[in-house]
């Protein structure tokens, strides 16, 4: 089976969202684009939706529809850029049926490609108001977290704009909307919860590619989003369970966490001495237990370890105990079960080392390059030329960006 979900033109107007500035009609401390809101948004819903779990409801979250959810106001977002809050929720209160409709319509030469009926979903998630309630409730909610994070810094750097407070007062009444969520309630008091997001938040500051300029000039928190909608598109051409997918998506989006506490190292950095990226990771996994540990329950945690420990690898959980080591065929024939909590390693390196060559590519299509940009480059595509993981051809996605370059 040929590839068709990581399609380039999809992949482009994602990556595109990295280039929507928020915010640019006030004055700005710092650049916000829409990509790292988008991406400390669904890590927010994360923790919104395990706050959910923890309650033992009789609801059960159900974590496809909740990423596959998130995704789609991305691609709608993007569509509908540029727009100011208010006047996009007049307009999509109005009108936002036929909105969804032309935003669906636009998409569809893109998503009708994802295997797996992504574009159906889609459409009905984007114009029936009932389909995918509770989900869409956790990312609303998520959304006015993300935003509310983000005016902060505006509010407490430049208290002086015109209207804001009466944008503080909008933010903080669609919150009260949302505080029968727990989640709602635990990060309102800007305690442990609270910390976990802000830290999460910080990976918006460190930038990719810190030793070379860019544009676009993308941050650590953008880069796990864009991983983890990579790994996600990849596993559509694969036979994966949903709980792969899922598991693929979550392990992609926190595969860079412990960068908030340990800053970007460049993997010629980590391959120049041995014994140096065991080094890190021992390091990395210590900031994880003193930093982040105190701030999560212990069942997030534990998953957090599992995505982050040995990001990867291909691994499973067997008899409590996990398991790496194994190949991508091994893995599609005996593992492709939710009991087994399987994690798509391989793939989220791929997708990794894809999302590095689009943004170095993409800034050299814009005409900023260096050194390190070019060499860059040349490394990833000497590594994945041709390079096939099951069905899914990672080769020709690094081709297709390839030819962007100059």
């Amino acid at each position: 089976m040929q590839t068709q979900s990581l399609d380039k033109e999809l992949i482009e107007l994602i990556f595109g969202a990295a280039s929507i500035r928020r915010w640019n009609d006030q004055i700005n401390p710092m650049e916000f684009t829409e990509l790292d809101k988008q991406a400390h948004k669904m890590i927010i819903a994360w923790a919104l939706a395990r706050c959910e779990e923890d309650r033992r409801i009789t609801n059960p979250i159900k974590w496809k529809l909740l990423i596959e959810g998130a995704m789609f106001e991305l691609l709608q977002r993007i569509i509908l850029t540029d727009i100011k809050p208010p006047v996009f929720h007049r307009m999509m209160a109005e009108n936002g049926q036929q909105l969804n409709q032309w935003v669906i319509q636009e998409l569809a030469p893109m998503t009708q490609k994802i295997h797996g009926d992504f574009h159906e979903r889609m459409e009905r998630y984007l114009l029936d108001p009932g389909y995918a309630g509770y989900e869409k409730r956790i990312l609303k909610a998520a959304h006015y977290l993300a935003t509310q994070w983000e005016f902060n810094i505006l509010y407490k750097l430049c208290p002086f704009i015109r209207g804001i407070e009466q944008i503080k007062g909008e933010i903080e009444d669609q919150l009260e909307d949302h505080i029968d969520l727990i989640g709602v309630q635990k990060i309102a008091l800007q305690r442990k919860t609270y910390g976990f997001i802000d830290l999460c938040g910080q990976l918006r500051f460190q930038k990719r590619w810190s030793q070379s300029p860019r544009i676009p000039a993308t941050s650590v928190l953008g880069h796990m989003l864009m991983v983890a909608i990579l790994t996600y598109l990849a596993l559509c051409d694969t036979d994966a369970c949903e709980a792969r997918i899922v598991n693929g998506f979550q392990g992609a989006l926190f595969h860079d966490l412990p960068e908030a506490l340990t800053r970007d190292i460049t993997s010629p950095v980590k391959n120049a001495v041995d014994g140096l990226a065991e080094t890190i990771k021992k390091y990395e996994n210590l900031q994880m237990e003193e930093k982040v540990q105190p701030l999560v329950p212990p069942r997030w945690y534990r998953d957090l370890s599992y995505f982050t420990d040995n990001e990867f690898d291909n691994r499973v959980m067997l008899d409590k105990k996990i398991v790496t080591g194994l190949s991508f065929e091994e893995f599609c024939e005996k593992f492709n079960d939710a009991s087994f909590y399987p994690v798509d390693g391989e793939i989220i390196c791929c997708a990794d080392k894809l999302a590095a060559f689009i943004e170095a590519a993409e800034s050299i299509r814009n005409g900023v390059t260096s050194k390190h940009l070019q060499e860059g480059v040349e490394r990833l595509w000497k590594e994945y030329q041709g390079r096939m993981v099951g069905t899914v051809d990672v080769g020709a996605a690094f081709a297709a960006f390839r030819d962007i370059l100059p």
